[in-house]
């Protein structure tokens, strides 16, 4: 397991600023949500943790050791990418023992059974793999590699539901067995919020925040009833979300609950729910 330390990270493109000054780090052994809106540095952000690009200013540590340039940490980094890096020949299995190569801790059993899970044809060329089997390739890939880092950049892109659901229970089955440490950045916020222990959210290139979901969401939460009993509730309140249904309410407020607020609920025959982190992010990236 790994510990990966952002520190005062930089990146300019041309006029464009990708990331300004963002510090974040991410416990190891956590599934952390690296979570922004589109052109929010996301990917900008990963690359240059990977060394895919270089940051002009700041620096990454990885167990407190400089991540750039240093090949014996970006070889415990297996970082799953919307790119396809393998001839359009080559099969799948021959994809398998390529990767093995490069990754000691490959494990080929997995692989193979993983496989078997997602129904890809081990003898199929990556030309004739669909956006979603070819999703389902790097994802195989990925876990399998049994890397202490692992890195996914909108993994489902093109998998239909049943088979996103299959993964999300994959890396979750797969992590508690073999714990290490996991970004994962989606715009698929609510289907991946079960999973995440740690989110560092960006807005335009600036770091929102980086903390425990637990600590995110503590200061939000949902409240339900009858029109007027809400609107009573949400005067005085920072409300980032609500629906309306004939004369049923619901709210998201964003703040402290206080006693007082509790007594007024109960007063008002509200009911409370935890909020969601969806709702949150909307607010925060706003």
């Amino acid at each position: 397991m790994s510990r990966i330390e952002m520190r005062h990270i930089s990146k300019q493109f041309g006029k464009t600023v990708a990331l300004s000054d963002v510090t974040a780090s991410i416990s190891d052994g956590k599934i952390c949500g690296l979570l922004g809106r589109n052109g929010a540095g996301k990917t900008t952000l990963l690359n240059i943790i990977t060394n895919r690009i270089f940051a002009d200013q700041g620096s990454v540590y990885i167990d407190e050791k400089p991540a750039i340039e240093n090949d014996l940490i970006q070889a415990t980094i297996f970082y799953m990418t919307e790119k396809t890096l393998y001839s359009k020949e080559t099969q799948v299995k021959e994809v398998f023992k390529i990767t093995r190569g490069f990754y000691p801790g490959f494990n080929m059993d997995y692989a193979n059974a993983l496989s078997d899970r997602f129904k890809l044809e081990p003898r199929k060329k990556i030309s004739g793999l669909s956006t979603g089997y070819l999703t389902i390739l790097k994802l195989v890939l990925t876990l399998a590699s049994n890397a202490p880092i692992t890195i996914y950049d909108e993994p489902v892109l093109g998998l239909d539901a049943n088979h996103r659901d299959l993964f999300y229970k994959e890396l979750i089955s797969h992590y508690n067995e073999t714990p290490n440490t996991v970004i994962l950045s989606t715009h698929l916020i609510e289907e991946v919020a079960r999973l995440l222990e740690d989110v560092i959210i960006l807005r335009e290139g600036k770091m929102l925040l980086s903390q425990p979901i637990e600590s995110v969401l503590q200061l939000a939460y949902t409240i339900s009833g009858d029109q007027p009993s809400v609107d009573r509730y949400t005067s005085d309140k920072k409300v980032i979300s609500h629906e309306t249904l004939g004369r049923f309410k619901s709210a998201t407020i964003y703040q402290n609950r206080t006693t007082a607020d509790e007594e007024l609920m109960s007063q008002l025959g509200l009911d409370l729910m935890p909020a969601k982190l969806q709702d949150v992010f909307i607010s925060l990236t706003n």
